[in-house]
This record gives C-alpha cells, sequence and structure tokens, in this order.
C-alpha cells in the first residue's frame, strides 16, 4: 500500500482535500445554525416587544388590555411562531391565554410540544402611572418549531450535497494531478532503466512536462549525450591507441623476425631504425600517462604568482635552437608592462611548450612562429602563438583537443606525434580554471590564444 508517488500524492492530496472539505462544511454549518438562531431570538424579542408596548399603550388610553387588532397579532404570532401570550391583571386574574390554542393546533394534527418542560416563558411587569397594571408572559417553545426545523434540514441537505459533489471533483482533480505529475518522472524512470541497461540514445520528450521535471529531463538527458559521447570517444580511442600501437609494433616484428631468419644483417643503420620505433612507442606511453595525470580530478597544482613576460623569455630561449635548425624563425613579443597571473610554473610551462611544439610541427621551413602576451582582458593573462603553418578546416577546430585527432588523415605520424599533446592542453588549462581559443584560416596559419586567470578562485 502506498508504494508508489503516485500513490502517495493521491492519498495525501484526498487527505488534505477531505479535510478542508469537512472543516468547512462544518463551520459553515455551525456558522449558519448560530446566525439563524440568533436571527430567530431577535426575532422573536422584537415581536414580544410589540405585543407588550402595544398592551401597554391600550391600557394606559382605554383602561382595557386588548383590542381587535392586538387580538389578531397575538393569533397571528400562535398560528405561524407558536408564540403565546398570557395576561393577568394586578389581582392575578386571567384577562387572555393564546396558549389554549395549542389544543386546537394538535386537533388540526399540527404538533406542538405538551411537556411544559419544553418551553419557556418570558414575564414582563405593566407599570402605569407608577402602579402595576399586571403581567404579560410570553410562551415560546425551546429550539426551533416544524417550519424551522425544516427549512435547516434543508440547508444542511445541499450542504451535504455541496460537500459530496466537492469531495468527488477534489477526487477527479487528484487523480489528474497526481497522474500528470508522476508521468514525466515514469519517463524519467523508464529512460533511467534504458540508460542503465546501455541504450545510451535514450531521450527524454520534453513537452508536456511540468517545470521541475522539465530541468529533471533536460539535464538527464544532457548527461545522457555526454556518457554517449564519452562511449563514443572510447571506442575512437581504443581504436586510435590500437592504430598507433600497431605500426611501430609491426615494424619492429618484422625487423626482428628479419634479424633472426638472417635476412638482414644487424648493422648500425638498422639498429638505430629499429631503435627508432621502439622509442615512438615509449614517447606514446610516456604521452599518455602525462595525459592521465592531466585528467585526474585529483591533480595538484603549485599556484604561485607569476609574470607573463619572463614566461616567454624563457620559452623563447628553450625553443630558439630546435626552430633554427628547421629554419623556422621563432619571435617574441615582450609586453609593455609586467602582466602577472596564477599558476603552476612546471603545468604552465608544460601547456605553452606541448603549442609552441606543435607550432614547429606543423610550419614549413622559412616561415615565421611568434609567441607574445596580451593584458586586455581585466581577468586573465593571454599567451598567443601564431604560426604560419598549413592552417585547419573550420570543422576540425572544435576536434583538435580530442586525443590522437588529425584534421589532415594523410599527414604522417612521425610529424604529426602522438597526436595526444592538445589533449593534455586542454586538461591542464581546465585545471587551471583557463581558457582557450583558436583561430585558423587553410593556408594561412592557426593562432592559439590560452588565457590564465589573474587571480586564483
Amino acid at each position: 500500500m502506498l508504494q508508489t508517488l503516485r500513490a502517495k500524492l493521491l492519498f495525501y492530496l484526498l487527505l488534505v482535500s477531505m479535510i478542508g472539505i469537512v472543516l468547512v462544511s462544518l463551520f459553515i454549518q455551525w456558522g449558519f445554525d448560530k446566525s439563524f438562531n440568533k436571527y430567530l431570538e431577535l426575532n422573536r424579542e422584537h415581536k414580544i416587544e410589540r405585543v407588550v408596548s402595544q398592551v401597554k399603550a391600550k391600557y394606559e388610553q382605554e383602561g382595557i388590555y386588548t383590542d381587535y387588532n392586538i387580538l389578531s397579532l397575538m393569533h397571528e404570532y400562535a398560528l405561524s411562531e407558536q408564540l403565546y401570550f398570557h395576561i393577568v391583571d394586578e389581582t392575578g386574574r386571567t384577562r387572555l391565554n393564546t396558549a389554549q390554542i395549542r389544543n386546537v393546533m394538535n386537533q388540526a394534527m399540527i404538533i406542538v410540544p405538551e411537556n411544559e418542560d419544553d418551553w419557556q416563558t418570558e414575564s414582563f411587569d405593566l407599570v402605569v402611572g407608577g402602579r402595576s397594571a399586571g403581567t404579560i408572559t410570553a410562551i415560546y417553545p425551546h429550539g426551533f418549531i416544524k417550519e424551522e426545523s425544516t427549512f435547516l434540514q434543508t440547508i444542511q441537505v445541499y450542504i451535504y450535497g455541496a460537500v459530496a459533489l466537492t469531495a468527488i471533483i477534489a477526487i477527479l482533480i487528484s487523480m489528474i494531478f497526481s497522474k500528470t505529475l508522476t508521468s514525466g518522472l515514469k519517463k524519467l524512470q523508464f529512460a533511467a532503466n534504458q540508460l542503465q541497461n546501455h541504450n545510451l540514445g535514450i531521450r527524454i520528450p520534453l513537452r508536456g512536462l511540468p517545470g521541475e521535471v522539465k530541468q529533471l529531463a533536460i539535464s538527464f538527458n544532457s548527461l545522457a549525450e555526454s556518457l554517449s559521447k564519452e562511449e563514443m570517444l572510447r571506442k575512437q580511442f581504443t581504436g586510435d591507441l590500437a592504430h598507433e600501437l600497431r605500426t611501430p609494433l609491426a615494424t619492429l616484428r618484422s625487423q626482428i623476425e628479419a634479424f633472426q631468419d638472417g635476412i638482414w644483417e644487424p648493422t648500425p643503420q638498422r639498429l638505430e631504425a629499429s631503435h627508432a620505433e621502439l622509442m615512438r612507442l615509449v614517447r606514446l606511453v610516456n604521452e599518455l600517462e602525462k595525459l592521465l595525470d592531466a585528467e585526474n580530478p585529483q591533480i595538484h597544482l603549485e599556484m604561485t604568482r607569476l609574470e607573463a613576460g619572463a614566461i616567454l623569455s624563457t620559452l623563447w630561449e628553450m625553443f630558439v635552437p630546435a626552430f633554427t635548425r628547421k629554419g623556422v624563425k621563432l619571435n617574441h613579443s615582450l609586453p609593455d608592462k609586467e602582466e602577472w597571473f596564477i599558476g603552476d610554473r612546471d603545468k604552465v610551462m608544460q601547456i605553452l611548450s606541448n603549442v609552441i611544439n606543435n607550432a614547429l610541427k606543423y610550419t614549413p621551413e622559412g616561415k615565421q612562429v611568434t609567441i607574445s602576451v596580451t593584458g586586455v582582458n581585466e581577468y586573465s593573462v593571454g599567451f598567443i602563438i601564431r604560426d604560419e603553418g598549413a592552417g585547419m578546416a573550420e570543422d576540425d577546430i572544435p576536434h583538435i583537443f580530442e586525443r590522437f585527432y588529425r584534421g589532415d588523415k594523410s599527414r604522417d605520424r612521425k610529424t604529426g606525434g602522438a597526436g595526444i599533446g592538445l589533449s593534455i592542453v586542454k586538461a591542464l588549462m581546465e585545471a587551471h580554471k583557463g581558457s582557450i581559443q583558436v583561430t585558423s584560416k587553410l593556408n594561412k596559419g592557426t593562432a592559439i590564444t590560452l588565457w590564465f586567470p589573474r587571480e586564483e578562485g
């Protein structure tokens, strides 16, 4: 019982609705009864006061207690309201008693209370000219008379009918509301089960979902999209890694088998070629280790304040020999003033070295690479590495930081490297809470800007 969210929602909605309906109906009935009873009492008091005042006035004027008009009024009250009057003079002799009409009413099958305990009386002294002229006693039943009780019962029937109708409407609305609210959660549950069963293409339709559930569905769809992308990258990474390992391993295998079979003599040149293939494997493994370290969420950074110009000068001196050997000119442009930022010095050098190495690999002889610093951003300091290489197509730019990605599939692996350097750059920049901007044009070159925050946090 009440195992599902819909059952619990329906139960508590109905419980709150029923409690509210019962309380409101009781309050309405109690308030109506009280107000109606108060109205009857005030009306009765007004009628008694009217009779008493007319009798007193009549006695003051003519020395008699009643006349035709007063008798008609008393009889009207007796028949319609069961309000009777008993008038006695100063000697105690009865002058008028309309209570005798009760016997006539009982004979006419109009039931009136017979027990004296069921009647209530109020007495009023007639004082005229400073002396007592008698007493008027008003007699009326406790509670409501038949007509008044019938009226109250009719009102109660209407109240009970309204309560029943309201309860039915509350049940229907609660069922519809609980179904509408939980339908989105059921869709989410179904999608989660599908995702658990490795159906990464599952998505939740957003149309018709409540606002809160829609936000949850959007988050779920984003998670599913991310998992799908990660799965695709994992498969791609596995395939690329196998391809990267297969080439040097196949080369080494063929060379060693040739040595074993006596087909090749182990000359220094051939041993050097085998050693080169082995070092390719070593570099690949080293790059993978660096990538794993960079992508580790628990990576520890020794954050200190660094001056961009000093970093730039160090990099220029470090890379000038390599650029000179290839015939590529390396320019550097120091900032006009000191630009300070927060970073781990070793990791910053690794990031910038990877990007500069990448520019060196793809810039042909006779061209140039320029490294500079920009401080135009109030919150960040940027390092710009601009080359005059072959550039990239616009469609390739979003993918250059993926593992083993190469826009030009025909590019030689020995020239292109392991294809992991920029992935390491991206991971380390995210660890620094920095950002990367890339602009490139085919046959024109590429510019990469690395933004480091000026303040930590």
